[in-house]
């Protein structure tokens, strides 16, 4: 066999090198699997062949039960509110209105109340102003009738250290609670 020294011919033998390599590998694989000692699979077989076949439990008896009617007609709607729970909202509903939701939403009234910040305070033409930082850091000037936060909340009072704040929640029964909120000034 000629050795062949051009980068041309050195590229043919390469990928016949590895055919060849991998022809050998899977030919070992192979031997490997066939023949062994498999007594050991063949006496297990021959033990588990050998033993009494098992029984099939029975069909278990099912009970037959005895029919009732049901006769609904002198019983409650379950469709329709119980008295008893009809009561609890009377009592806990306070007979506030509700918010105005059609009313355009200010700027202030996106983010949480906790996470304003009153930094200052600022007095002009005899009408009192508070400076409020929300969370993107924006700068908003507010005064008594704005609103804040996102339960409602409307600016009843700016004083030099605090901002006095009526949110309006839903009591969880249909109807709305008014509380008072406030915000101090950060100094």
């Amino acid at each position: 066999m000629r050795l062949m020294t051009s980068a041309k011919h050195s590229s043919l033998l390469v990928p016949a090198l590895v055919k060849i390599g991998l022809i050998t590998t899977v030919l070992g694989l192979l031997s490997a699997c066939s023949g062994g000692d498999m007594s050991d699979l063949q006496q297990y077989l021959r033990a588990e062949k050998a033993k009494p076949p098992g029984r099939i439990a029975p069909v278990p008896e099912f009970k037959s039960y005895e029919i009732v009617h049901y006769e609904a007609n002198d019983l409650r709607d379950p469709f329709m509110r119980f008295e008893a729970d009809a009561e609890i909202v009377a009592t806990t509903t306070s007979g506030i209105p509700g918010p105005d939701l059609n009313r355009n939403r200010e700027t202030l009234e996106s983010f949480p109340l906790d996470t304003l910040r009153f930094v200052g305070h600022l007095s002009m033409d005899g009408q009192e102003w508070a400076i409020i930082t929300s969370p993107d850091r924006m700068v908003h000037r507010v005064r008594a009738g704005n609103y804040v936060g996102t339960n409602f909340g409307k600016i009843v009072a700016v004083t030099e250290n605090r901002l006095l704040i009526d949110e309006v929640v839903a009591d969880g029964r249909g109807g709305w609670i008014e509380r008072e909120a406030a915000l101090s000034l950060i100094e």
